[in-house]
């Protein structure tokens, strides 16, 4: 009957050294990411993407017919704002583009130091910036995306608003409780460079991989009832 199971054993055996840090890390993550809310995950708890619009109907006076005669293939008209300034942002195909809600011309992108007044004025905590740098591309926090501004405050999360060079619109709220969180998800789905391909090959390999060693606990598990069973009908 050993001999039966010997395989097993040792298969089991070299499958739980191969799988043991993998398994800690799915662990981890799973308490880490069901831990962690996600409305703390996206930062809701300390900045908001949109603000209440100040403006009225009759604040905008530019001509739609002249702003939408701009734009090719126009599918949707939002009324928004800027700080202080009346926005009419047109929506096309290939993207939104933003008008001066009083004077009907394209909106000039706003500069550093608008960009910083924007995003203290979407800050739900009490802190101050440290620092605005415009990226001609961003980092894999942010996707990648291309000509935006980083605006990082002092606070203990250490708070980062990503903002459109464009339109000067929040596009993401960064913080360490995001950073600490997408950290455990890379070790849980094992994609290590993008963290976003939960089909990767290493993943499907190391499931396989602890599906065996289940099922050679389980065959182990199983030789043990037997032994003890032996055991009793002998005695």
């Amino acid at each position: 009957m050993k001999k039966t199971f010997k395989p097993a054993r040792k298969l089991h055996k070299w499958l739980g050294y191969l799988l043991a840090l993998q398994i800690l890390a799915w662990l981890l993550g799973g308490l880490v990411m069901s831990a962690i809310p996600l409305e703390k995950v996206h930062g809701k708890h300390l900045a908001t993407r949109t603000l209440n619009n100040p403006f009225t109907q009759t604040d905008y006076v530019a001509s739609l017919d002249n702003i939408t005669s701009q734009v090719k293939n126009p599918t949707q008209i939002i009324f928004e704002n800027f700080l202080t300034t009346p926005l009419i942002t047109v929506i096309s195909k290939s993207e939104p583009h933003s008008f001066n809600g009083i004077t009907g011309r394209p909106f000039e992108a706003p500069t550093k130091i608008q960009i910083t007044e924007n995003a203290k004025a979407h800050l739900l905590i009490n802190a101050e910036p440290m620092s605005t740098i415009f990226l001609k591309q961003g980092s894999r926090e942010v996707g990648y995306k291309k000509d935006i501004w980083q605006v990082q405050f002092n606070d203990t999360f250490n708070t980062t608003l990503y903002l459109s060079a464009n339109n000067g619109k929040v596009v993401t709220i960064r913080s360490t409780i995001w950073r600490i969180f997408d950290f455990f998800w890379m070790l849980h789905i094992m994609d290590y460079d993008q963290r976003e391909d939960f089909n990767n090959p290493l993943l499907i390999s190391f499931s396989a991989t602890s599906v065996l060693f289940c099922l050679s606990g389980v065959m182990l598990l199983i030789q043990s009832f037997r032994v003890k069973r032996l055991t009793r009908i002998r005695n």
